[in-house]
């Protein structure tokens, strides 16, 4: 299921979710003090393309916590919409349901992308 659910994700609308992210890092990577964050987001671009079979882990401390806010505050709160907007367009068919689950744990990741792991 893992493999034809990313195809699928990937044709009918994650590359669009994918392609968020990755101006979003790049974005960041323009100023030498964000490239850390743009590299996350990256990484975070290539669970956006193909997320079926991924789970996140979330933790982090203090340092996470603050990088997490001033996300938030610069860039996160976008991407979240963006995905919670898909996810319950997605929803509202019995089809769309996996597909919308996707796109609502992309939007807590990015709420909270520092300090969590993919697995």
């Amino acid at each position: 299921m893992g493999c034809l659910g990313n195809l699928l994700w990937f044709i009918c609308g994650g590359a669009i979710s994918g392609l968020s992210w990755l101006l979003a890092g790049c974005l960041w990577c323009i100023t030498i003090i964000g490239i850390p964050i743009g590299l996350q987001c990256f990484k975070f671009a290539s669970l956006s393309f193909f997320p079926f079979g991924k789970e996140v882990e979330y933790g982090g401390g203090v340092g996470s916590f603050l990088l997490n806010v001033i996300w938030l505050v610069v860039s996160g709160f976008w991407l979240a919409l963006e995905h919670a907007a898909f996810g319950l367009v997605l929803c509202i068919t019995i089809i769309g349901i996996p597909f919308g689950l996707q796109h609502f744990k992309l939007a807590k990741l990015a709420l909270m992308p520092f300090g969590s792991d993919v697995h």
